[in-house]
């Protein structure tokens, strides 16, 4: 239910700090959204554009406050193929797309699925892109100017250690201003903000992509929508939990999946690229004192009056700077515990950590990743639960009965087990199925039961299977056949 004094509060319960993470955000927003929009194959305007429409919208619309979502890289790389193809109209045209089919994922509650990813797999994302933050760093520092190298040291140690004399101004704030001065007054040979691509000097305007309104359209970007909307989703979920433990907050998670949408189709519709939440400068914000929507709104607004009316000063920020930050924030967000981790956790969890570090910084796709991860967790799950089955048997006096009394989760990876805990080569003449505490989960459990029971009747035995919950019983009622010739079944509780 929408509770307005918490939005009220979201809005201006930190304005002083929201304010200024605001505009570290947008100055580091600058060169990302350049190199994004590059990646995708487009003008750089395509990802600035894209970048203040989804920041603004989010702002209002979202369910994670002071988490930053822009154009980004995860969204971009989708987009290539689709703009070298078939040109910039489709992929407007595919960003509505992505924005409505994340509204219908956010109605159908698909944000529910982050249930399943572990924390195993999350610990692994975060250390993937903080990997991937850094590296997207190396084109700035290799094969450049000399100076590059003192100017960034001299940023880190800004970023470090001016925390200690005050906290009233973001330490990366102080960072740009610092190294902007000397590298204008000294006139350094270092790359600039300026060099990366031409800014634009107009707003965006409302358009409507032109794009013939057909089933062959739907059928060209269906396959990028579809793959954006889900990158994207799955990015900004798991960047919003983890924006959740860093402040010790929660989120909604529903209403971000419909943020998400919204804020896809206004940066369509005003010329922009699609876009998602971003760990690198969400981390940047809330390291810089950013708490509520006001930071996440200000940095759209900040960067549209960086493009539009400060653009020269602008052009004339160092990279090194920037560079220093989005260090900054790779370190901070790699967690260097899960490296110690790694000798005292399970071989499976540390397993799945690595694995999906590996699969995300080799392909560059957070999405199949995540999906590794999760599968890996999945499958080492199924195979420790398959393990805890236990079966012991109990011989009447006369030896005439063998009751076997089972306990334990019956499902695909223990039906195996559970068939070779029998002996058919019994001498008894009744065999009874014990089920009390046991579960039965699907249709291969339900399939092994019916085995067992089948091959005791072949061999002359009378069965009976007793014990079974009430979940139980209705699955083996309306999937097993034993029953159905005369087997007997009682329920147990």
């Amino acid at each position: 239910m929408f509770n307005l004094d918490q939005y009220r509060h979201e809005w201006f319960g930190n304005i002083r700090g929201d304010a200024l993470s605001g505009l570290v955000v947008a100055l580091a927003l600058v060169p990302e959204a350049i190199a994004f929009s590059i990646i995708a194959g487009v003008d750089p305007k395509v990802g600035l554009y894209a970048s203040v429409v989804i920041a603004i919208v989010i702002a209002f619309v979202g369910g994670r406050p002071a988490m930053i979502s822009a154009a980004t890289a995860a969204t971009a790389v989708l987009m290539g193929t689709l703009v070298r193809e078939h040109g910039l109209q489709y992929l407007l045209a595919a960003t509505l797309l992505a924005g409505v089919i994340q509204l219908g994922a956010g109605w159908l509650n698909l944000h529910q699925v982050m249930r399943f990813v572990s924390k195993s797999v999350m610990t692994g994302f975060v250390n993937a892109l903080a990997i991937l933050i850094f590296m997207a760093q190396l084109p700035e520092l290799m094969g450049v100017p000399w100076m590059t190298y003192p100017m960034v040291a001299l940023a880190l140690l800004i970023i470090y250690l001016f925390p200690r004399l005050t906290t009233l101004v973001p330490s990366p704030l102080v960072a740009i201003i610092v190294l902007t001065i000397i590298a204008w007054f000294a006139q350094l040979d270092v790359h600039t903000v300026g060099q990366m691509g031409e800014l634009p000097r107009a707003l965006p305007h409302l358009l409507i992509p032109q794009v013939p309104l057909n089933l062959d359209t739907l059928m060209i970007i269906l396959p990028y929508a579809v793959g954006v909307a889900a990158v994207g989703l799955l990015e900004s979920l798991m960047t919003a939990q983890i924006v959740d433990e860093a402040t010790d907050t929660t989120s909604d998670k529903r209403q971000e999946s419909f943020g998400q949408g919204i804020a896809n189709i206004a940066s369509g519709f005003f010329g922009g690229m699609a876009g998602c939440a971003m760990i690198g400068q969400s981390g940047i914000n809330v390291a810089s004192g950013g708490r509520g929507r006001l930071s996440t709104f200000l940095a759209g607004a900040y960067l549209l009056v960086l493009m539009v009316v400060l653009g020269d000063l602008l052009r004339i920020i160092p990279m090194p700077a920037l560079v220093a930050i989005m260090i900054m924030v790779s370190i901070g967000t790699f967690d260097w515990r899960s490296l110690l981790n790694l000798r005292t956790h399970p071989r499976s969890s540390s397993f799945v950590m690595l694995a999906t570090v590996a699969f995300v910084v080799g392909t560059h796709n957070l999405a199949l990743g995540v999906l590794v991860g999760v599968l890996l967790s999945g499958v080492f799950f199924a195979w420790k639960i398959a393990q805890i089955v236990e079966v012991t048997t109990e011989l009447s006096p006369d030896g005439k009965q063998r009751i076997y009394h089972i306990s334990g989760q019956l499902f695909f990876a223990s039906a195996e087990s559970f068939i070779n805990s029998f002996d058919f080569a019994d001498p008894a003449e009744q065999v009874v199925i014990d089920l009390t505490h046991a579960h039965i989960w699907d249709i291969s459990s339900v399939a092994s039961l019916d085995k067992a029971v089948f091959k005791f009747r072949k061999l002359g035995k009378q069965v009976t299977v007793q014990g079974l919950n009430e979940a139980s019983a209705t699955i083996v009622d309306d999937l097993g056949q034993h029953h159905k010739h005369d087997a007997e079944i009682l329920l147990g509780h």
